[in-house]
């Protein structure tokens, strides 16, 4: 697991990210354009098991020529670790164990509040904006570490 300053040397100028914002069960995945100008949420996985979760994040690696990953951090108001914190070091630390592309953690505050309120702008259904709302975090995530990237290089 690499730091953002090293995580952003590894990836390349012209590469697809994968974000992901952790649950216990329900995990959001994002992805971005090539030249990491806008991340699109792609979809909402079940954790059953990490077997399968794998398999699944390695099929979307494979689709979508990803180059590097991008894990929410679910970190206090205050910037200390949360309880989910460790369950977001965990995976990454277990995906870093399984796959090869960098992996970094980006802080996620507000993520969620986030989503759900930009659902709220475009006038969408609450029934939607709920199952939705893990994969629109993770574009949400995604979002804010290709920007924070992307004011680095300029």
């Amino acid at each position: 697991m690499l730091d953002i300053e090293e995580f952003e040397k590894k990836i390349g100028k012209k590469s697809r990210l994968l974000g992901i914002d952790p649950g216990r069960k329900r995990i959001g995945i994002a992805i971005t354009d090539e030249n990491k100008i806008i991340a699109t949420p792609l979809t909402t996985l079940i954790k059953n098991n990490f077997s399968d979760f794998l398999t699944r994040i390695n099929e979307i690696i494979t689709d979508n020529n990803i180059k590097g990953i991008i894990i929410g951090n679910p970190i206090n108001m205050d910037g200390s670790p949360s309880q989910s914190s460790q369950s977001a070091k965990d995976l990454a630390i277990n995906l870093s164990k399984n796959i090869s592309i960098p992996i970094t953690m980006w802080d996620e505050r507000l993520s969620s509040r986030g989503a759900f309120n930009l659902s709220n702008d475009l006038n969408i259904n609450t029934s939607k904006k709920i199952s939705k709302l893990d994969e629109n975090s993770a574009a949400f995530i995604l979002q804010g570490a290709i920007d924070f990237l992307r004011k680095e290089i300029t």
